[in-house]
């Protein structure tokens, strides 16, 4: 076992986000519109400390024409770079919980700085 797989699995893992996207209220969950969740284990290598990614259309930039053959969104969460960060698997389970959050919020449109303004950067 790596030094990076001391605090969470790759099962373990992918359970931390299953319960982080469990945890967003359903009435804001039905919200999230064609969008796939994903766990990698590496970040892009241009950005190796990434811990998501959301890839998409924001809904607030969305038109009559974007649902045309329009492939879903995609938030993507790192396992490698959250456990590089973290020091325990509680600082994980909060991480992963923030990361799943953040990349959601930018499907609604949300910026960086407004996520860090309020908490969630």
């Amino acid at each position: 076992m790596s030094g990076d797989d001391l605090f969470l699995s790759e099962d373990e893992f992918e359970a931390a986000v299953a319960d982080a996207l469990d945890g967003i209220p359903p009435q804001l969950l039905r919200l999230v519109d064609n969008v796939a969740f994903f766990v990698e284990d590496e970040a892009p290598p241009e950005d190796p400390d990434l811990l998501g990614l959301y890839e998409g259309t924001p809904l607030t930039e969305r038109d009559l024409t974007w649902a045309m053959g329009s492939l879903p969104d995609r938030i993507t969460i790192f396992r490698r770079p959250t456990l590089r960060l973290c020091r325990s698997r509680h600082e994980v389970v909060e991480e992963v919980r923030i990361t799943v959050v953040h990349e959601i919020a930018h499907h609604f449109g949300i910026d960086d700085a407004r996520l860090h303004e309020l908490g969630w950067g």
